[in-house]
């Protein structure tokens, strides 16, 4: 082994260990950021009715023409599978056409490997994503912004009154956030999370916020438009962080003679 080789590996090995030597002294010495939704007090239950946690992430009952009479519990397999500080947020919300949305929140303790990418678990159910894109929601409180959410489109098979194994689109819709924190992108998710681990110590509590709703193919449009309103209506009853507000320079002239 020549002297450059030499010098290139004990560089390596001195980076690593200054790496490992930073990391230990953050993690002894984190706190654990506040949550951007709210929590309550209401323990969470799965299949079995056994307790998952002693605390959950508050959805309402009622959202506009919309209720949900229960909690829906957490699946065991996910229970299983995410650490045991995670705290969960499940709700089936039905509008009086007989319309269903599934809605659930993922709340990170210590660990964050309670938040991961969604396509994963869509996947493992047997949905296929055929697009993904950015989508713009507005939201009216506390003060006008607008979301940013990742939208997924999936395509599953299921057997219909005929007995047949007929395909099925789903509209998926999802973001991230923390205190004073909302992005789409999972990758921004980590790279903020680092960088708030690493240069103060901090360790930001992600959430994970999902609405998921099935429509027969081509009726994806009026299923987004519907589930975008549902999502408008009921952020601002659990979600504590909020965007920046919009400005009357962002505003139409109409808008802006109208707000003079």
């Amino acid at each position: 082994m020549n002297r450059r080789v030499i010098q290139i590996v004990a560089g390596f090995l001195i980076l690593v260990g200054l790496s490992a030597a930073l990391l230990l002294r953050v993690r002894s010495n984190y706190n654990l950021g506040k949550p951007g939704i709210k929590l309550v007090d209401v323990p969470i239950y799965n299949e079995r009715t056994n307790i998952v946690s002693q605390e959950s992430a508050f959805l309402p009952a009622t959202v506009g023409e919309y209720s949900s009479p229960r909690v829906e519990p957490v699946s065991m397999a996910e229970a299983t599978i995410l650490p045991p500080d995670t705290v969960y947020g499940r709700r089936v919300y039905t509008a009086p056409d007989g319309f269903q949305t599934f809605v659930s929140i993922v709340v990170m303790g210590t660990d964050r490997t309670s938040i991961h990418k969604p396509q994963y678990c869509l996947n493992g159910q047997g949905e296929s994503i055929v697009q993904s894109e950015i989508i713009p929601i507005p939201i009216n409180k506390p003060h006008p912004y607008t979301l940013q959410a990742q939208k997924l489109t999936t395509r599953s098979y299921r057997r219909n009154s005929a007995g047949e194994m007929a395909p099925i689109s789903g509209v998926f819709i999802y973001w991230f956030v923390a205190d004073g924190y909302l992005t789409p992108h999972h990758g921004e998710r980590m790279w903020l999370t680092a960088k708030e681990f690493i240069t103060r110590g901090h360790l930001q509590r992600w959430a994970y916020v999902a609405y998921f709703a099935h429509c027969p193919v081509g009726q994806e449009g009026p299923l987004t438009d519907r589930l975008t309103k549902l999502i408008s209506e009921s952020v601002p009853e659990f979600q504590l962080a909020a965007g920046s507000p919009a400005t009357a320079a962002a505003l139409p002239a109409d808008d802006k003679m109208a707000s003079n």
